[in-house]
Order: C-alpha cells, then structure tokens, then sequence
C-alpha cells in the first residue's frame, strides 16, 4: 500500500478545526492566521526545500524539534530568529501536523496580546 502524500490541504484542514483559525496567505503563498497573527503556511523563501510548510512555535519547542528530528524539522539561515520551523511534508502525518498546529496556536495564544491588555493608542477617548 503506498503512503499518502501529505500537501499543505491537510495542514489548511486540521487548522481550520481551531477557534479563529481562517485562511489566508503571506507573501502570496498558502498560509493559515489565528486573530490576523500568522500561524502557520508554505514557505516562499529560496533557502526553504521544496515540499515543506512552516509554523510558528516558541525558541523551546523550536529547538526541541530540530534536535530530535533534523530530518525532518530544520531552520534555514533566512528563518533563524523568527520563531519559525520548517517540516518536510513527505516525512510526516495528520497526527504530527495536528500536533505542530496545536503547538503554533499555543504560542500564539501565549504571545498575543487581548484587545484588553493592548495599551491605549494616543487619541483613544475610551474610559479605562
């Protein structure tokens, strides 16, 4: 039985399941944003291997990733700095990209300031 071949529709549908997760694109490539914050997507960068999506996880998580499997996790010089891995599609499941969602959209939730915690613009009249 061949294996099925993993695209980034089977990221865009596991992402679509999370709370505020819409469609949408980022340097005119395929990406996936929670609150209009980029989650996750297909790189466009020339250093990024073709077939490879990324998403967005904190410095932890990203070097835990690339340690334990730099096979299939890597970080091209381009990336370094930007709390962004890099995954070779065709080395990976649905099961692996839920978890690396999941992992995105935590750290998103945890780096994301609510409209409540925003400091006021200058000129905004609202009562504190």
């Amino acid at each position: 039985m061949a294996k099925r071949s993993i695209t980034f529709d089977n990221m865009r549908k596991i992402g679509l399941t999370l709370p505020g997760v819409e469609e949408s694109t980022a340097y005119g490539a395929p990406a996936l944003k929670v609150n209009g914050k980029l989650l996750a997507g297909v790189p466009t960068h020339r250093t990024a291997e073709p077939g490879s999506v990324f998403v967005r996880v904190g410095p932890e998580d990203l070097a835990e990733l690339v340690a334990s499997a730099p096979e299939i996790y890597y970080i091209p010089r381009h990336y370094v700095g930007h709390n962004t891995v890099l995954i070779r599609l065709a080395l990976v499941d649905d099961g692996i990209l839920r978890d690396l969602l999941g992992l995105a959209y935590k750290f998103l939730a945890r780096h994301s300031p609510t409209a409540a915690s925003r400091p006021k613009r200058r000129g905004d009249r609202s009562k504190s």
